[in-house]
């Protein structure tokens, strides 16, 4: 426990992206029996020693590289359960080898992918092989404790103190280095880079495009204020010990207008959402999200928040719960009499967006190898369905097909696969939420992207095993999807991961992730390379946000 309060204090807690997961379902483990109950421990002269800097390793590592999938309490989500009692009926070598190798179902080999030394992956297998260091909580006064506002609000600037456009601007994660990067999409050159949380998972833009968010792993959440001559973060307040999504306020009604007033932070750990200022970061509110499954009624002590996104219907948050399979509407219009549909929906929901209309969410259960789907404006789950191996869209990707009308598709964590449904029940009610086309990629991917003004799709194939097939991108055409794809090679080294467009929707950004990043900006119309840009800032980009994408939700 030391050693991993400890870590807290190391990745800043106290004061994305993890990928890949293995194949074995994971539903909350059932009580004992008697006689299990009864057993005895495992001996101690079977757990292997570590000593308290070995700890200490250990669990920044698991923190870093495993709990997204495998938990906090390594009892499992997306991973399978990996507690000392599961660890212990394998061996260290066996352990050492899935850890150092990878698994088929989607596990990556950190050895092999060079996140991790073969002593670093036996020290791993050791430390699965020990009891879990239980994380503390984190109340409210712990977070008003790492609250600052480094600007005040009425000191922040009225408009704009620079020429850049605004809707254009980018908000680039630099991942392992702990830092973000505001860069013009114009002139294609940083206009900031700074310090946030340690690995950054997503950007959220203001309902206003004033203002970016951004939640890193560490919980710390960074508000980004877009009006000054240089951007640069304004208010900053850690609300989690592991975190990856965040939200705002969007609603103007007859409920009031709570545009930029509010914001929410879904964490992993503790299990629980927190509602802010949108202003300031100041923490209003916490709700935990410790309940039970939606199917079988077993008490889950660990159901994590998944995606988040903001009601364009009602003054409403819409909130996935990932190992519950619960889909929580949040109303935020009088939070002393907070106000929540919960929705059942389908077991490990993870990333997801809207579609066309903004009305439907279309969410992953991606252990249980289906799409979700929740309509916001009636507040009522619709349907799932199975797409492929381990859904996993990010946001989606929504165009019209010449035959189908309007589509949404996914690409996967377990195959190299695009499936193609349609979503749009009101003209099109036979299509609806079916698969209506497949095609194959270069290899598991993360993320697809298009635009309403492209007539591409772009996807990556990040999670592949195979030599340099995580380096291509391939890309499909919107009016004859079924011809394949275009594939090609990006780049020489690291990982290629991730699309955005610009706001016109004729350039696509992708990026390069390793030590030596690069950022890679194509012609939408060509395929042709445009720009390629290295620096010295640019260490592990992965994820980014356009402005004006961001916040009209265009995908």
């Amino acid at each position: 426990m030391r050693a991993l309060l400890r870590l807290f204090v190391i990745t800043g807690i106290l004061g994305g992206f993890v990928v890949g997961c293995s194949e074995t379902d994971s539903a909350v483990e059932p009580a004992p029996t008697l006689e299990e109950a009864a057993a005895p421990p495992p001996s101690v002269s079977s757990v292997p020693a570590l000593t308290e800097e070995e700890a200490e390793r250990a669990e920044f590592q698991y923190f870093d590289r495993c709990s997204g999938c495998h938990g906090a309490l390594r009892k499992g989500a997306t991973g399978p359960n990996i507690t000392d009692e599961k660890m212990l009926e394998k061996t260290l070598a066996e352990l050492e080898e899935t850890i150092f190798e990878g698994t088929e179902a989607g596990m990556p080999g950190w050895g092999r992918t060079g996140e991790m030394t073969q002593a670093e992956a036996e020290l791993m297998a050791r430390f699965v092989q020990n009891p879990v260091p239980i994380p503390p909580e984190m109340g409210l006064e712990a977070m008003k404790a790492t609250h600052q506002v480094h600007i005040p609000v009425s000191e922040r600037p009225g408009k704009p103190e620079h020429d850049r456009n605004i809707d254009n601007l980018f908000g680039y994660i630099l991942r392992d280095a702990g830092k973000v990067a505001i860069i013009d999409g114009d002139t294609k050159e940083a206009a900031s880079v700074f310090d946030t949380g340690f690995a950054v998972h997503i950007f959220r833009a203001s309902a206003t495009g004033r203002y970016f968010y951004t939640i890193g792993r560490d919980g710390k959440l960074t508000l980004i204020d877009l009006f000054q001559e240089k951007p640069q973060v304004v208010a900053e307040v850690r609300v989690c010990l592991d975190a990856r999504s965040v939200d705002v306020s969007k609603y103007n009604g007859p409920k009031g207008d709570f545009v930029d007033k509010l914001a929410i932070v879904g964490c992993y750990w503790p299990p629980q959402m927190v509602i802010v200022d949108g202003q300031t970061l100041e923490p209003i509110k916490v709700v935990s999200t410790r309940s039970s499954t939606y199917d079988t009624n077993e008490y889950h002590p660990e159901p994590r928040v998944a995606t988040i996104v903001a009601s364009h219907f009602d003054s409403e948050w819409v909130v996935a719960i990932k190992e519950t399979g619960m889909v929580w509407l949040v109303d935020y219009s009088d939070l002393d009499n907070l106000q929540m549909t919960q929705i059942a929906t389908e077991r490990f929901l993870h990333d997801g967006g809207w579609d066309a209309t903004k009305r439907y969410l279309l969410i992953a259960a991606n252990m249980r190898d289906q799409i979700a789907v929740v309509d916001t404006k009636e507040k009522k789950f619709v349907t799932k369905f199975e797409t492929g191996t381990k859904p996993h869209p990010g946001r989606g990707a929504n165009w019209i097909d010449p035959e189908y009308g309007a589509v949404s598709a996914t690409t996967h964590l377990g195959e190299g696969l695009i499936a193609v449904y349609g979503s749009d029940p009101e003209n099109h009610p036979e299509h609806a939420w079916k698969v209506v086309r497949e095609q194959e990629t270069a290899g598991p991917g993360l993320f697809l992207k298009t635009h309403p003004e492209s007539n591409h799709v772009w996807t990556d194939s990040t999670l592949s095993k195979d030599e340099g097939v995580n380096q291509q991108i391939c890309v499909f055409r919107k009016d004859d999807f079924d011809a394949g794809p275009k594939c090609w090679k990006a780049a020489d080294h690291g990982k290629v991961v991730h699309f955005e467009y610009n706001k016109a929707g004729d350039e696509v950004w992708a990026s390069v992730w390793d030590k030596q990043g690069e950022i890679v900006i194509y012609d939408d119309k060509t395929l042709e390379e445009k720009k390629r840009i290295t620096a010295d800032w640019l260490v592990t980009p992965t994820g980014k946000w356009n402005v004006y994408n961001t916040v009209h939700d265009i995908y």
